[in-house]
């Protein structure tokens, strides 16, 4: 699975490619530190799902998940936020799958294990 991660934080974004290229499956195939630079990175790269801070800087200005389903309708989108209460706004807006940044690693592979097949049965319903 290629997948893209989008966090304004440069150390949770390494810590994010460790864990992930330590997963047999699992491509990290490009960063984005905002909103901006997300959408152009979905514009060009062919990814399966993107790894998105909920308060990743400038994504509301850019369009949010509405203009990400636009650029690439099957893209699976998993929310990682510090702040648990959120998990219900995440979802009603959409979101694949959602993920405490206070979760152990375990609980993030699991919810990329559930996209992933999603990912090759070719469909996006949330679960």
């Amino acid at each position: 699975m290629r997948i893209l991660i989008a966090d304004d934080q440069v150390r949770v974004r390494q810590a994010l490619r460790v864990l992930l290229t330590q997963q047999p499956g699992l491509r990290v195939i490009g960063e984005a530190a905002d909103g901006e630079e997300l959408l152009a990175q979905v514009r060009v790269k062919a990814a399966d799902l993107a790894l998105i801070d909920w308060e990743l800087p400038g994504l509301v200005e850019a369009g949010g998940l509405p203009a990400l389903r636009c650029l690439c309708p099957t893209l699976q989108v998993v929310v990682l936020s510090g702040r648990t209460g959120v998990r219900s706004a995440a979802q009603s807006v959409g979101v694949d799958a959602f993920v405490s940044k206070g979760d152990p690693p375990e609980s993030l592979l699991t919810a990329l294990g559930r996209c992933g097949a999603r990912v090759k049965l070719g469909g996006t319903d949330v679960t």
